[in-house]
């Protein structure tokens, strides 16, 4: 059975796993879903029967992340499963063959005590320069190998239009007199992940200029999934 382990999608499905999920017969989540839209995203790519299972991450709240559990054990094709959301919360009395858990955004992945301990990374939303990941195993009669894919390999080569340095000096300003991120976004009317991103970095990196916020990896990616009429403000179309 191939099985498809993500982690961290933090509110977003790329098209990229979307794909990889639906030549798969079974979904595993580490959790920060962070909307029960994502999990109706999966299942809709899923195959017809396929099971989904899913722990609950720090950053899934509400009343939907109630059925959503802290830790499962699960088997698949004789293969023993512990999942999890942060590896602190891993017993120690474990029975499993597989331990998956996320958190990191890191991919990790290490035969220990016999077992495998698999942290899938992010297939969601980047974490600083970590590259997004998530992993595909294939299970079968208790046996299992694992296959880690990288996605987003490389970035858009357009060049960024001067009105985007002006947006981001636009942010910097508005911070700067102790205007919030929801304030910001409703004033300037720019996209909501962009002005997250860029306000990270400025708190994140003191002194750094629009320029250099411009030049970071998240703030690239922000303005890569951004929707086309934002993005037309940003590039020469």
């Amino acid at each position: 059975m191939k099985t498809a382990v993500i982690s961290d999608t933090h509110n977003l499905l790329r098209q990229e796993a979307a794909e990889i999920i639906r030549d798969c017969g079974a979904v595993i989540h580490g959790g920060d879903i962070c909307s029960p839209k994502i999990l109706e995203e999966i299942r809709a790519v899923m195959k017809k029967g396929a099971p989904l299972f899913a722990v609950r991450g720090n950053c899934d709240s509400g009343l939907w992340v109630e059925e959503i559990p802290l830790k499962l054990e699960f088997e698949l094709s004789g293969v023993r499963f512990f999942l999890v959301h942060n590896k602190k919360d891993i017993p120690e009395d474990l029975k499993a063959d597989v331990v998956v858990f996320g958190h990191s955004h890191k991919y990790y992945e290490e035969i220990r005590d016999n077992r495998l301990w698999l942290n899938p990374g992010s297939c969601g939303r980047r974490r600083f320069n970590l590259p997004v990941t998530m992993a595909v195993m294939d299970i079968n009669k208790g046996e299992y190998s694992v296959k880690r894919i990288e996605l987003l390999k490389e970035f858009s080569t357009e060049k960024p239009d001067k009105n985007l340095l002006k947006n981001i000096e636009f942010i910097m300003k508005l911070m700067d007199k102790g205007y919030s991120i929801e304030a910001i976004c409703k004033k300037t009317g720019l996209d909501s992940d962009f002005v997250e991103q860029t306000a990270r970095i400025i708190v994140t990196h003191p002194g750094v200029d629009a320029e250099g916020i411009m030049n970071k990896t998240e703030v690239k990616e922000a303005m890569i999934n951004s929707p086309k009429q934002i993005c037309r403000r940003f590039f020469r179309v």
